[in-house]
């Protein structure tokens, strides 16, 4: 099937739109189909804003595809197989899809998921990927702090409620940058606290984006954090 759509996974960076690569702005001008998250209730996502500005609706097909928000598996299955359903007819009409992704598509993405699921029910699409600038890489410049240097160890951690294992991920590296804070924000707090490193911590919402916050931790213990936050520990 010669004629297959290529589907691309495409990093496009932290937030500002002027970090994506020349690369992904190509793949995107020759793409006749972006694929991109979309909300349930139609709002856009953090992704299609941060490319918007790249993109002539009405040259494109936009497929917005929902993602299931739940833990039960027969409804993710159900759900997942559908999306990639949407993309395959768009493939197997040959046109080439671009799925677009805030960060880098192959670090804690959901395009993850799309491409093993795709190489499962359809072994014949050709996938291709677009690196992208992380919300880390975007971190480390906007607050001014070198991640490693030299013998450094750096480690990129989903925050979880475990005060221990929180505790020991920060003792055992030279900088952490743990994502998905904002759910554990009070116990981190707590952690850099007990470890005497609290002046070593930042935290930072939707960095490099025309919304992003550079917080106080000292405002933060009990305050509501959006989902696109994280922190960097630099000892």
């Amino acid at each position: 099937m010669s004629n297959l759509g290529t589907l691309y996974g495409l990093g496009v960076g932290p937030g500002d739109p002027e970090l994506i690569t020349v690369k992904a702005f190509r793949v995107i001008q020759e793409s006749p189909v972006i694929a991109y998250p979309k909300k349930r209730k139609g709002s856009k996502s953090y992704a299609h804003r941060i490319v918007e500005v790249y993109i002539r609706p009405e040259e494109k097909e936009m497929l917005g595809l929902v993602f299931p928000m739940t833990k039960d598996q027969t409804i993710l299955d159900r759900e997942w197989n559908e999306t990639v359903e949407k993309v395959w007819q768009k493939l197997y009409e040959g046109k080439d899809v671009a799925f677009v992704t805030e960060g880098d598509p192959l670090l804690y993405s959901t395009f993850i998921h799309m491409m093993k699921l795709m190489q499962e029910l359809h072994p014949e699409v050709e996938i291709k990927t677009v690196p992208g600038i992380s919300s880390f890489n975007g971190s480390a410049s906007r607050l001014g702090i070198a991640l490693a240097d030299g013998d450094d160890h750096v480690a990129i951690i989903p925050a979880r409620d475990d005060y221990e294992a929180m505790k020991k991920a920060i003792e055992d590296h030279d900088a952490v940058v743990f994502i998905k804070v904002a759910k554990v924000i009070d116990l981190m707090i707590t952690v850099l606290k007990d470890l005497d490193l609290l002046e070593k911590a930042s935290v930072v919402t939707k960095v490099t984006s025309d919304e992003e916050v550079i917080w106080n931790l000292s405002e933060l213990e009990g305050l509501e954090l959006e989902y696109l936050t994280l922190m960097v520990v630099r000892k």
